[in-house]
């Protein structure tokens, strides 16, 4: 039995989401259609309110209601230490486990040679600008321990080498290959307890 157009066409949209195979997104579409009216216009409009309210906070990067958000024009986080990530879910993940009171700087990507990302394609320069009034002691690089991330952190090591800053790598406790967004809380606190001075 063929599907009708506007089923079909929502599957393709929810199949393009990260994440989302063939069949998930095909549960997920039937279960939107099953669900009462009202539901359904209060899960669009939460999604159109968040693509049109949030922002990039003009200081970390990462996406916020507010500009700049809430992390950094906190008085009670130690602007002297910058946790950089990759992406604004890695915030998140960082915040679950508690173990960090300093601010971030979200990259939105990595250095990936491969697939023909430099450093220019994610938000390194911004992070450079941070440094310059020498009010940061460290830089706490968190890219998760995959290929891309390990470079990322490398060409981020040299890049800021002529300030005056220590430039660490979250470290133990984090297995190689693996996605932060996806480690317990206890983990990350582990990793950042240990972390190591990059050379």
């Amino acid at each position: 039995m063929s599907k009708s157009g506007p089923i079909e066409d929502l599957i393709k949209k929810l199949n393009k989401l990260p994440g989302i195979g063939s069949k998930t997104a095909q549960r997920l579409a039937y279960h939107i259609i099953d669900m009462d009216d009202i539901e359904v216009k209060e899960l669009a409009s939460s999604i159109v309110r968040a693509k049109t309210e949030i922002v990039q906070c003009s200081v970390c990067m990462n996406f916020s209601d507010s500009d700049p958000c809430e992390i950094c024009s906190s008085p009670n986080r130690d602007g002297s230490v910058i946790c950089v990530v990759e992406y604004p879910k890695d915030v998140e993940a960082m915040e679950r486990s508690m173990s960090f009171n300093g601010k971030y700087h979200v990259l939105h990507g990595v250095v990936s040679p491969m697939k023909g990302k430099s450093i220019d394609d994610i938000k390194a320069r911004e992070l450079l600008k941070r440094l310059e009034d020498g009010s940061v002691k460290e830089v706490i690089i968190a890219t998760n321990p995959t290929a891309d991330g390990d470079t990322t952190a490398m060409y981020l090591k040299n890049l800021l080498e002529p300030y005056n800053v220590t430039v660490s790598r979250i470290g133990y406790g984090l297995p190689v290959g693996g996605d932060l967004e996806f480690y317990d809380e206890l983990t990350i606190s582990t990793a950042m307890k240990n972390r190591r001075k990059l050379n």
